[in-house]
C-alpha cells in the first residue's frame, strides 16, 4: 500500500495542494483552489492520473475550500483513505525563534503561528487558518507544520543580526530569518549526489529564483547566509518586490509622497521589482519587451542580474571559495538567458558555460557547465512539497514533536 502525505499551501485567497508518494518522491495528485473570498466565482482545479478536473463556483472561505478539495479527491481519486496517507504537512512562511524545527498542529502551535504574523502577514494568518480547517477535517490524520524559516535557523550570529539598536531588536524579535528555506535546504542536500562530490567542505550557492527570489550560501550542507532577511522583501530583485533597498527611501516617501504604512507595504512588495520597472512580473514578458527594443525592460534585466552576481560575489569570499552553483525555481530552471548572462559576469571566478546544455529544456537535474569550469554550474528542479512531505512523515512516525506536543487519536 502506498504511503502519501498531503501538502497544503495556503495563501490569502488560494490553496495549493499535492499529495506526495513517500516512497517514489512523485505527486501522484494536485491541485489549486482560487479567488477564496472574492466577489466573484472562485476556481477548482484538481489533476490525478493524467486527467485535469475544473470547477468554478463562489469560495467564502478556506473551510469550504477545503472541503471542496476533498470531495475532489474522493470524485475523481485518489481516494486518501485508500491512499495511504499518514500526515497532512502545512507550508507555513515564519516561525520565527519560535519554531526551529516542525511542529505538531494542535490549538497551541496554531496561536503561535498566528501571532508570528507580524513578521509574515501575508502568509502565516493564511496557512494558520489552513491548518485549522484540515485538523477539524481531517481528524485522525497527524498535522505538521513546516517552516520556510527553520533551515536559515542555523545561521551563524554574524549573518542573522542586523546592526540595529541591541534592545529595540530584542523586543521587537528583529532579525535575519530568511525564506524559501524548504527549497534551499532540499536543493542543498540533493546537489552533491548531482556533482559527484563529498557534502562534507562542499562551498556551494543555490540560487532560487522565481515570482520570489532568494539566495543561500552553503558549505557542509550547513546555511552561512541568505538574502532574505526579517521578511521576504529583503535581498534579490523579485517579481513585483524591490529586494535590497534604503531604507531611508521609507522615510522619504512618507515626507514627500505623504504615503502611509499600507500603502508602502503595497509598494515594496507588490508594484516594485520587476512588474514596477516593466510593468510585468512575468520575466518571459520582460524578454519580449527587450526583444521589442524596450529600454526599461533592459535596464530592469540589467538591474536583476547585477543583484544576483552581487550575491554570487558577496558568498564567494564570505565561504573562501566556490565549488557549485546551482540555479532552482521557475526562472532558475526555465531562463536560459538569464542563467546566461549571470555566468558570464562571473567568467573572471573561472565559471564557464556550455551552451548547448544551458540552452537544452528539461526536467531532470543536470550540470550546464563545461567539463574545465573552476564552479561547476547545475540546474535543479526544486522540490519543497517532497520536503514537506518527508518532515511531516517523521513527525507522524514519533507521534510528537521536538517541543513535547504529542499527536493522539
Amino acid at each position: 500500500m502506498a504511503k502519501t502525505v498531503l501538502v497544503i499551501n495556503s495563501g490569502s485567497s488560494s490553496i495549493k495542494y499535492q499529495l506526495v508518494d513517500l516512497e517514489t518522491g512523485e505527486g501522484l495528485a494536485s491541485g489549486l483552489v482560487e479567488k477564496i473570498g472574492e466577489p466573484i466565482d472562485g476556481h477548482y482545479k484538481h489533476e490525478f492520473n493524467g486527467e485535469k478536473h475544473e470547477l468554478e463556483e463562489p469560495i467564502h472561505d478556506h473551510e469550504q475550500g477545503l472541503k471542496r478539495v476533498l470531495e475532489l479527491f474522493g470524485e475523481f481519486g485518489p481516494k486518501l483513505e485508500e491512499a495511504g496517507i499518514v500526515a497532512v504537512g502545512h507550508r507555513v512562511v515564519q516561525g520565527g525563534s519560535v519554531f526551529p524545527k516542525p511542529a505538531l498542529v494542535n490549538t497551541k502551535t496554531i496561536g503561535k503561528v498566528k501571532d508570528l504574523a507580524v513578521l509574515a502577514p501575508l502568509h502565516n494568518g493564511p496557512e494558520a487558518i489552513g491548518a485549522e480547517v484540515m485538523t477539524a477535517l481531517l481528524p485522525d490524520v497527524p498535522q505538521v507544520f513546516v517552516f520556510d524559516s527553520s533551515f536559515f535557523f542555523q545561521l551563524p550570529k554574524e549573518a542573522s543580526t542586523y546592526a540595529l539598536n541591541k534592545d529595540i531588536a530584542e523586543k521587537y524579535h528583529i532579525r535575519r530569518y530568511g525564506a524559501h528555506g524548504t527549497s534551499h535546504e532540499y536543493i542543498g542536500s540533493v546537489v552533491p549526489g548531482i556533482v559527484g562530490k563529498p557534502a562534507e567542505g562542499l562551498k556551494q550557492i543555490v540560487l532560487h529564483i522565481g515570482n520570489g527570489a532568494s539566495a543561500s550560501a552553503q558549505v557542509s550542507g550547513r546555511p552561512i547566509d541568505t538574502s532574505m532577511g526579517l521578511t521576504p522583501l529583503e535581498g534579490l530583485v523579485m517579481g513585483g518586490r524591490t529586494g535590497d533597498i534604503d531604507p531611508a527611501v521609507v522615510f522619504h516617501l512618507i515626507r514627500n509622497a505623504h504615503m502611509n504604512v499600507d500603502e508602502l507595504d503595497t509598494l515594496f512588495n507588490k508594484r516594485s521589482g520587476m512588474m514596477g520597472m516593466t510593468g510585468f512580473g512575468d520575466m518571459r514578458e520582460v524578454h519580449r519587451l527587450i526583444a521589442e527594443g524596450n529600454e526599461d525592460a533592459k535596464l530592469a534585466l540589467a538591474v536583476y542580474i547585477h543583484r544576483i552576481v552581487g550575491y554570487v560575489g558577496n558568498y564567494t569570499a564570505q565561504m573562501g571559495g566556490l565549488d557549485v552553483l546551482t540555479f532552482t525555481a521557475g526562472v532558475g530552471e526555465n531562463d536560459e538567458i538569464v542563467r546566461r548572462a549571470v555566468c558570464e559576469k562571473l567568467a573572471p571566478f573561472g565559471v564557464k558555460l556550455d551552451d548547448a546544455k544551458n540552452n537544452t529544456r528539461s526536467k531532470e537535474p543536470r550540470i550546464i557547465s563545461t567539463p574545465d569550469s573552476k564552479v561547476i554550474v547545475a540546474v535543479i528542479p526544486t522540490n519543497e512539497e517532497l520536503a514537506i512531505a518527508r518532515k511531516a512523515d517523521a513527525i507522524a512516525i514519533e507521534g510528537k514533536d521536538s517541543y513535547g506536543n504529542v499527536f493522539t487519536r
